[in-house]
C-alpha cells in the first residue's frame, strides 16, 4: 500500500535526486485526444521548496505538455526507482509552461546552469505526492547521458533554433495552440484579462 505525503521531506527528496529518469505525464481534456508521457533524463529537475519543482523543457518533436498546460494545467510526474529498494513516487499537480522568448524566462533558466538554452521551463506546484511499491519495476544499470540533443542545439545559431522551435511546435499533435512568438500585445491582452 502506498502512502500519500503533505510535502516533499528529506527523504523523497534524496530518492528524487539520485533518479537519472522521471516522466512526465499530461492530457488535453477532448476525451478524443492523445494522453502523452515524455521521459526527461540529463540533471533536468530542480526541487524549489517542498511544494514546487521545475525542470528544463529541452525541446523536441512535440509540444503536447506545453500545450496541454496551456489549456489545463495538469501534469503528474513519476520517479521509478531502477536501482536499490523498489519504490515509484508520483507528484501530481498543476503547471505551467514558460517559454524561451517570454519574460521571466530567465531567471526560471538561472535555475539550471549546465543548460545554455531550452525550450521552455516547466513549473509544477505539487497537489499530492504519493508513492507506491514498485515492485514491478526491474532492475537497471545506468551508462550515462545521450549528447545527441545537446549537439542538436549546439549546432544552431539561436535565430536559427529559435525559428525551428516556432515552426516544429506551432501546434499539439491534437491541434492545440503550441509555441508563437511572444509579443508585448499579447501580454496585454492577458494582463488586461486577468
Amino acid at each position: 500500500m502506498g502512502t500519500v505525503y503533505e510535502a516533499l521531506d528529506a527523504k523523497l527528496i534524496a530518492f528524487i535526486r539520485r533518479q537519472k529518469l522521471f516522466f512526465v505525464a499530461t492530457a488535453p481534456l477532448s476525451a478524443e485526444a492523445c494522453v502523452n508521457v515524455s521521459p526527461k533524463g540529463y540533471d533536468s529537475l530542480a526541487i524549489i521548496d517542498s511544494r514546487t519543482v521545475a525542470y528544463v523543457d529541452l525541446g523536441g518533436s512535440g509540444i503536447e505538455t506545453h500545450a496541454h498546460l496551456l489549456e489545463n494545467g495538469r501534469i503528474t510526474l513519476m520517479f521509478c526507482a531502477f536501482e536499490g529498494a523498489a519504490n515509484i513516487l508520483r507528484l501530481y499537480g498543476n503547471g505551467e509552461s514558460c517559454s524561451f522568448d517570454e519574460p521571466g524566462f530567465a531567471e526560471k533558466m538561472a535555475l539550471f546552469p549546465a543548460f545554455e538554452r531550452a525550450r521552455g521551463i516547466i513549473t509544477v506546484r505539487i497537489e499530492r505526492i504519493a508513492d507506491s511499491c514498485g515492485w514491478g519495476v526491474p532492475f537497471f544499470d545506468y551508462k550515462g547521458e545521450r549528447d545527441q540533443l545537446g549537439r542538436s542545439v549546439a549546432a544552431r545559431p539561436p535565430e536559427e533554433w529559435a525559428a525551428r522551435r516556432y515552426q516544429a511546435n506551432a501546434v499539439s499533435i491534437d491541434g492545440l495552440p503550441g509555441l508563437a512568438p511572444y509579443t508585448e500585445g499579447e501580454a496585454e491582452a492577458v494582463t488586461s484579462v486577468l
